[in-house]
């Protein structure tokens, strides 16, 4: 078929053919799209640091092995020191070298294996509180500026309670501290520190909480990542600050918890206020009040002086004389402005009793009867002579009814013909046949008769 087909002049398909790095490129594409990131757990070998600051490893179990890289901005998070031998669990993106066409591991973070079940239930635990909006900042609580009463739950003989009281007892003494006791490790630490939290919000005896215990690994701190404990902080109405061990370590509690200490005397110096702080602020606030009393007794020393100089120029004596004087003086003019009004007044009476014997009803009624008298008499002469008016208005209309009546015409000796039971009168000859009905009617009455001959005229 070949021979054929070159015989006929037609080629073979193109072949695409790849370079090396193109090759390299494609697979590592294929590799870095097709695999999300995953966990690996194995042993480490080959572990290299060059200056750069990456890392550079072998990732192997009993039957196979891979390479690893962890660049410098991811290792300088760790929280321990890779070593050979080392059981490891690693986050890492599948992709391949290019230069070597090497198949490897870019890691992103790295723990030990112990704790990986751990970590693996934290994380998990941590997306789906976060997804719940437990961890939203909208939800958080103010903390008090100056605690009335501080709580703290935690272990009552464990280290995080001294450091919590000495920095209280440092600061700011004054404020008083209720210890719940709870364990803070242990198997059922998680589900009785849960508890205490809800005793704590129902009992309201403090206005902020200390959720805290010393450092420790991740299964040491585990009682602070169940979410018994992280569904109690949430639920409690009263603010909570969360100090679990030390500053590296971050907890489920610390994520709910509506502010996170680093350490627990990190969450004592947090809400409690330096008292070297506050004396200075009294001491100055002291100050400004007795300079502001004093300026205000000085003030009144010289308004005191300016009222006694006033005092002296202005005698209450001589005041109370004029004023005598003057009460004589509008006593005499209200005697004459009274006599005055009233003689007024009665001038006023006298004028309205005088036009008030003018407008008495007695005058007022009798020119009212002889004017209804007088209209009486023009009603009944106006309806008199409307009624004439009327009378003859109709007698002429009757006239001119009777001129124009059927019944008139009939007196005077003609006649009305119709068909017999029918209203349309007869006006012709042709509208009528021999032997036929009609009624004609008379003056005085009607007639059925039958037509024997019809004649036009």
């Amino acid at each position: 078929m070949s021979e054929s087909a070159t015989e006929q002049g037609m080629m073979p398909p193109e072949r695409e053919v790849f370079s090396v790095s193109r090759l390299n490129q494609t697979a590592r594409t294929l590799l870095e799209q097709g695999l999300a990131r995953v966990w690996i757990e194995g042993e480490l070998s080959n572990i290299a640091r060059p200056s750069s600051g990456h890392l550079y490893f072998t990732l192997k179990d009993s039957q196979a092995q891979v390479r690893g890289a962890m660049f410098r901005s991811r290792n300088q998070l760790l929280r321990f020191r890779p070593e050979e031998g080392m059981q490891v669990l690693v986050r890492a993106k599948v992709s391949l070298y290019e230069a070597r066409g090497d198949y490897q591991l870019i890691a992103e973070s790295m723990q030990e294996a112990g704790d990986g079940v751990l970590q693996r239930a934290f994380d998990a635990l941590k997306e789906k509180l976060e997804a719940e909006g437990l961890f939203d900042a909208a939800g958080k609580k103010t903390l008090p500026a100056l605690p009335t009463r501080i709580g703290v739950i935690t272990s009552p003989t464990g280290a995080a309670i001294r450091d919590v009281l000495s920095v209280l007892r440092r600061r700011f003494p004054a404020i008083p501290v209720l210890i719940y006791p709870v364990p803070v490790q242990g198997k059922d630490a998680g589900n009785e520190i849960a508890a205490m939290l809800h005793t704590a919000a129902n009992r309201n005896e403090c206005d902020v909480l200390i959720v805290t215990r010393g450092g420790g690994s991740l299964e040491d701190l585990w009682a602070f990542n169940e979410e018994t404990v992280a569904r109690a902080l949430h639920a409690c109405h009263i603010p909570v600050v969360s100090a679990v061990g030390h500053e590296v370590d971050f907890t489920i509690a610390d994520f709910v918890a509506d502010q996170r200490a680093p350490t627990p005397s990190a969450a004592a110096e947090l809400l409690s206020p330096d008292q070297g702080e506050w004396l200075q602020q009294v001491t100055g606030l002291a100050q400004r009040i007795t300079r502001h009393m004093q300026q205000r007794a000085v003030d009144a020393r010289q308004r005191m002086t300016w009222l006694e100089q006033r005092l002296k120029l202005r005698h209450p004596g001589q005041h109370l004389r004029q004023q005598a004087q003057r009460l004589d003086e509008l006593e005499g003019r209200m005697r004459l402005a009274t006599r005055s009004y009233f003689n007024n007044l009665r001038a006023s009476l006298q004028v309205a009793l005088a036009a008030l014997k003018q407008q008495t009803p007695t005058h007022r009624i009798h020119r009212t009867e002889l004017q209804r008298h007088a209209l009486e008499q023009r009603l009944h002469t106006a309806i008199h002579t409307l009624l004439q008016t009327r009378q003859r208005q109709l007698a002429v209309a009757c006239r001119s009814l009777d001129t124009i009546s059927p019944l008139a015409t009939l007196q005077r000796g003609y006649a009305i013909v119709s068909r017999p039971g029918q209203r349309k009168i007869l006006r012709t000859a042709a509208d009528i046949k021999p032997g036929e009905q009609v009624e004609t009617r008379l003056a005085d009455g009607k007639l059925l008769c039958t037509v024997d001959e019809v004649k036009s005229s």
